[in-house]
């Protein structure tokens, strides 16, 4: 390795990371589904960055207000988790947590873009 990680802390580093990423991103579709908020179609995400209710189906100003706090935390983790594990890692990371939530959320969190 590269820097000074060694090769058993690894696993633990991508343990810890997955397991935060799950917390806050399962936390933010609790959230988006009680706005009613399409939170994986393109664009949406961005919208409530920028305050957009009108991406919400139901009118709960706390629970969006939250969701946009838990959004900005997301990426802010994320990019320390760039600098931790890597992009890639990262990314894979990420792609487990969204197949997760949406075996369990279904199409209610909207759909990716193709």
């Amino acid at each position: 390795m590269s820097d000074s990680t060694q090769p058993d802390e690894q696993p633990y580093q991508q343990e810890r990371w997955t397991k935060h990423f799950d917390e806050i991103d399962r936390e933010i579709a609790q959230l988006a589904s009680i706005c009613k908020v399409q939170i994986l179609d393109p664009g949406v995400i961005e919208r409530v960055l920028h305050k957009d209710t009108l991406v919400c189906g139901s009118q709960n100003p706390r629970a969006f207000d939250k969701l946009r706090s838990l959004l900005m935390m997301h990426y802010s983790v994320r990019d320390r988790a760039v600098v931790a594990l890597g992009e890639a890692e990262t990314m894979l990371i990420m792609k487990e947590i969204i197949e997760r939530l949406r075996s369990r959320y279904g199409d209610r969190l909207g759909r990716p873009a193709a």
